[in-house]
């Protein structure tokens, strides 16, 4: 399912127009995205929780040369599904 096809499925769903979807899709992604910027975590009851996760400096190599180099640190969005989320699949 991509952006679109969500916006069709949240209107129907909710029963407005898709104009109004879009905006309220764009405005969650929208707060979520800030959210983290921040360092919070976001959850939603039943569905699961945005956080963000750090992932150390760590050892790697060049593919091409083989040279050995170093990956920085970096912070990554990550997603832990809820109770209700794991049961309805």
């Amino acid at each position: 399912m991509n952006k679109s096809e969500l916006i069709e499925a949240i209107a129907q769903e909710a029963e407005i127009s898709k104009a109004a979807a879009a905006k309220a899709l764009d405005g969650m992604t929208n707060a979520v995205t800030k959210a983290l910027k921040k360092g919070d975590t976001v959850t939603l009851v039943g569905f699961g929780t945005f956080y963000v996760g750090e992932r150390a400096e760590r050892k790697g190599r060049n593919p091409k040369t083989g040279e050995p180099l170093t990956i920085a640190a970096a912070k990554t969005p990550k997603f832990r599904a809820g109770k209700a989320l794991k049961d309805a699949l």
